[in-house]
Formats: C-alpha cells, structure tokens, sequence
C-alpha cells in the first residue's frame, strides 16, 4: 500500500465512521460555523474543565475532507489543554497553508497534507479548527472577564 492509498484509507474512515459526531448537553461553549464556498456546516460542543479539554464533539455536513478533520481533530484535543490545543491548531494550519514544518507530532491530521495540492479545499480541511479556536476563545474570554 503507498503512501497516498493510506492517507486516502485514513480519511475514508473518519468521513465514513465518524468519531464523536454528536451533541454534548450542557457544553461549555458551541460554536456553529459554515463554509459559503462549498456548504460545509458544523456545530462544535466543547467542554473545558481546569484548562483542559474534557469533552469535544461535532454535528455537521459537509465533503469528506471537513467531515473526517472534524472527526480526527476531536479525537487529537480530547484531554489537551487549551494551550496544547491552540499549538495544534497552530501547527495544522501552517502545514495546511504549505509551510515546511514536522508533521510527526500532528498524528493522523499530517494525512491531510494532501489537501494543500488543492487549494479550495484547504478551507474544507480547516473548518472545523476554527471553530475549536473560536470555541477557545470565547472559553479564555470568560475566565478572564470572571477574573477581572
């Protein structure tokens, strides 16, 4: 099996047998997020307890690329703090924008470096990251109003 057949294997698999793809009661934060170029929709529940991400899942339509990122980046942040998961986001976005970096320590998310070949569909790849990011966002937000 190449290279480029495991990386399509992969994919396939969360887009066919998606993990997480549900809603969490009571989340902390749900972020809900379209692409307009091409119709890809997801609603992201985040759960955060003392920084660290408890419980992360989506609901959402989309193209297989969107629907599989969304389903391997909440199996990557479940347990990760909010920093770890901003440095992921990070470090995923730089690679999907074809910045020459290591994609060891991105586990299953370096499989959709392929997506990079074909630049519509990098913000296919990316939706569901920026909802985490929002999701983060408004997470740090409310501790830091909390707190002032």
């Amino acid at each position: 099996m190449s290279l480029g057949e495991l990386y399509r294997e992969v994919i396939m698999d969360h887009s066919h047998h998606p993990r997480n793809r549900r809603r969490i009661e009571d989340a902390d934060v749900t972020i809900g997020l379209d692409n307009p170029s091409c119709g890809d929709e997801i609603v992201l529940d985040l759960t955060v307890e003392g920084g660290v991400i408890r419980d992360v899942a989506y609901e959402g339509e989309g193209c297989t690329i969107s629907m599989a990122a969304a389903s391997m980046m909440t199996e990557a942040t479940r347990g990760m703090t909010l920093g770890e998961a901003k440095d992921l986001i990070e470090r995923y976005k730089a690679m999907l924008m074809g910045h020459d970096g290591e994609t060891d320590d991105l586990g299953e998310l370096a499989f959709l470096k392929g997506v990079t070949q074909f630049p519509m569909r990098v913000k296919c790849a990316v939706l569901a990251f920026t909802a985490l990011e929002k999701g983060i966002h408004e997470i740090e937000g409310e501790s830091d109003h909390g707190q002032a």
